[in-house]
């Protein structure tokens, strides 16, 4: 199993990049956000990988980030999501859009990506959202495998909650309701209080 590859960016293509590691060309598949987030040919790039093995082939995919790696094996594990439309989701939402998307239930969030229609959007948001309640949303430090929002607002509030008795899927969901009803630049009491007010309900 390849954890990730460390080298120089030899090019890039609509959906894949050639990566060399000490004199071998390593063919990687990424969504377009991962991709744009590599920099330029010739430089040094780090990318978290996958690699997919079925009858007949070996694939490698590739991710800016390792929290969009754990995304696309949460999505592939979805009947009827394939690698090809993990990435198309990857590429139209950020791994914190997608977290909201999935405790909120926003299947028409999901839907925007380039192949994924209403029915499996609902079932993505579906079957996902029990897997995911326990993690922080939005995109900047990572605290495991998992973004956090930048300042770890989001994260502090469903520790409170936690703290409070609620389980983390009860407080992702309320956290989550309480951030879209706030807008940014809410503080971490104004949060805490409207999450907890969500989460007795």
């Amino acid at each position: 199993m390849i954890a990730h590859l460390k080298g120089l960016l030899v090019s890039t293509g609509i959906d894949t990049a050639v990566i060399d590691v000490a004199g071998v060309g390593y063919l990687v598949g990424m969504s377009s956000r991962s991709l744009a987030a590599l920099g330029r040919t010739g430089e040094a790039v780090t990318v978290h990988t996958e690699m997919l093995v079925g009858e007949g082939f070996i694939r490698l995919m590739g991710f800016a980030v390792a929290s969009e790696r754990d995304w696309f094996r949460l999505l592939t594990d979805v009947q009827g999501v394939g690698s090809k439309v993990a990435l198309a989701i990857l590429s139209a939402l950020e791994p914190g859009d997608l977290h909201r998307a999935v405790v909120t239930q926003d299947k028409a969030m999901v839907a925007r990506a380039n192949g994924v229609g209403p029915k499996l959007a609902e079932r993505i948001v579906r079957e996902l959202k029990d897997k995911v309640g326990a993690m922080p949303m939005g995109s900047g430090a990572t605290l495991g495998n998992v973004p956090m929002p930048a300042g770890g607002l989001a994260e502090d509030a469903m520790s409170a909650l936690g703290n409070l008795g609620f389980k983390p899927a009860e407080a992702s969901v309320a956290v989550a309701a309480a951030e879209a009803e706030l807008g940014e630049g809410a503080g971490l009491d104004a949060l805490v209080r409207l999450a907890l007010r969500k989460a007795a309900k």
